[in-house]
């Protein structure tokens, strides 16, 4: 009897490998394979184990019946033969890499486009990613051109380096000028250690030689690269956002100054917060200087809008108004003045702004209140709190030329003034808003408690906030202003 030919090639026992000079017929005809519950395209034998050089040298020369027959035999003695023993291991190994092979980035299967235009390769690259039972989806093109095309549906590039439309690195640098965060891996015949550095310098997330890889190498690659650029865009906007947080931080400190005041003529409370959840940034702003040996200035006012441009054009109105200010410019003139600036420095015609000011003579007991569409002042004494009563004028930035008059309001001994922004009266309270009376009975029970005015301001946002039920969907400024030594 004729033994069985058990001699294998190099090939068979260690499964396809990518090679310049090995061919393979045929792909899919939607150029597209999957793998691993799609059926394979061929069917391959697998060896389960190697044998030793012996046992091949010994069934190549006609002994394999008798290595068999004692084979039997020692298993038939309940012996462990070491061949089997060898067999166990290496089978359990290799289901425990197929195993982890299978889970793929957050469970799902990852969108792969290899970009090959060898047919060959191309095959060899699906067979390798079906036998490590990968977690992809593999779709191949031949030229950058379709590549390019189909870029928004991949999470993954494997990129060869010698394309009919692109050679060398032009391939990788068409794709990173496509600008669509997908992940690249370089996988070429190059053997080359300077072009692989070059690569991954350009923008690559791997660099891979076609023969030197096996199925679980490829597979993890792709992995591994698509959470490398996952973290390299996360890092990217991390950067962006601090550089914002940066910029608004900048013109925050343009929209809410330290007040020029000097200590004993009276006390200054300031309050400050962004309409929307995590905003940095809004229109309101607010300043306060002292023009005389008892004589303060307060100015409050609300840009329409919310973000950045909006604070820029605040920024510059509270400047121009703390330096008309300090340049003792008569008030009649100053309004008409800050409504020019808001003209030319606004971005659209459809911008306008609010404001009021407040000039108090501390040793007069007087204060003059000028409300441009702004919603008035509120007088405060023990807990007795009215609305300033004036002559309110237009909008800045509406019909410009518009007069505005101030009203002369005489101040009792133990008075504080709270000026404030519409949003904090525009929350919603039942069926309608808080505004302005709501306000005042807010103030009224806050000083029933006997609390420092100090606090006041804090409350009453937290208490307009919990009555809306919501954050409040406009900024909201205040500066309260209290006699020296009045609780």
């Amino acid at each position: 009897m004729t033994p069985p030919d058990v001699t294998a090639s190099a090939a068979e026992l260690t499964g396809p490998q990518l090679r310049p000079d090995r061919t393979a017929g045929g792909t899919a005809p939607d150029g597209s394979r999957l793998s691993p519950d799609g059926a394979p395209a061929t069917q391959r034998a697998t060896a389960s184990t190697v044998q030793s050089a012996s046992t091949v040298q010994s069934a190549a020369n006609g002994q394999a019946g008798q290595s068999a027959a004692s084979a039997v035999q020692s298993v038939a003695n309940g012996s462990t033969g070491q061949s089997a023993a060898n067999g166990s291991t290496g089978q359990s190994a290799w289901d425990a890499r197929r195993a982890a092979a299978r889970v793929g980035v957050e469970g799902q299967r990852l969108r792969v486009l290899l970009v090959e235009d060898d047919p060959g390769d191309a095959f060899l690259v699906g067979e390798l990613l079906d036998e490590a039972d990968a977690p992809v989806t593999l779709r191949t093109v031949p030229t950058m051109a379709e590549a390019l095309a189909d870029l928004h549906h991949v999470d993954c590039v494997l990129l060869d380096l010698g394309l009919p439309d692109a050679s060398g690195l032009d391939g990788l640098r068409h794709l990173l000028r496509a600008g669509t965060g997908v992940a690249i891996c370089v996988l070429t015949g190059l053997a080359d250690e300077h072009l692989g550095m070059a690569a991954v310098a350009e923008g690559a997330q791997d660099y891979l030689v076609k023969g030197r890889v096996d199925g679980i190498l490829l597979s993890r690659a792709i992995r591994y690269a698509v959470e490398r650029r996952r973290a390299d865009e996360n890092a990217l906007r991390l950067r962006e956002a601090e550089l914002r947080q940066a910029e608004s931080a900048r013109l925050e400190r343009g929209l809410l100054p330290q007040p020029l005041m000097e200590p004993g003529i009276a006390v200054l409370e300031t309050f400050y917060r962004p309409g929307r959840q995590r905003a940095l940034l809004g229109g309101d702003f607010y300043d306060a200087v002292q023009t005389g040996p008892a004589r303060l200035a307060l100015l409050v006012g609300d840009v329409c809008g919310h973000g950045a441009e909006e604070a820029a054009l605040g920024v510059a109105l509270r400047v121009a108004w703390r330096a008309l200010t300090l340049a003792r410019v008569p008030e009649d003139d100053l309004i008409p003045a800050l409504e020019r600036v808001l003209m030319t420095e606004r971005r659209s015609e459809e911008v306008f702004a609010t404001m009021a000011t407040v000039t108090v003579d501390v040793a007069a007991d007087e204060a003059s209140v000028r409300m441009c569409g702004h919603p008035p002042p509120l007088l405060i004494s023990g807990d007795t709190v009215r609305p300033v009563a004036g002559n309110p004028a237009m909008m800045l930035g509406v019909l410009p030329g518009m007069e505005s008059r101030p009203s002369r309001v005489p101040l009792p001994g133990d008075w504080a003034i709270l000026v404030y922004t519409d949003g904090l009266i525009e929350g919603r309270v039942g069926d309608g808003r808080l505004g302005v009376a709501g306000l005042c009975r807010l103030v009224s029970a806050h000083r029933r408690t006997g609390a420092p005015l100090a606090d006041l301001p804090g409350w009453l946002f937290a208490q307009a906030e919990e009555r809306n039920g919501d954050p409040l969907a406009d900024d909201v400024a205040m500066l309260l202003l209290t006699r020296d030594g009045a609780q």
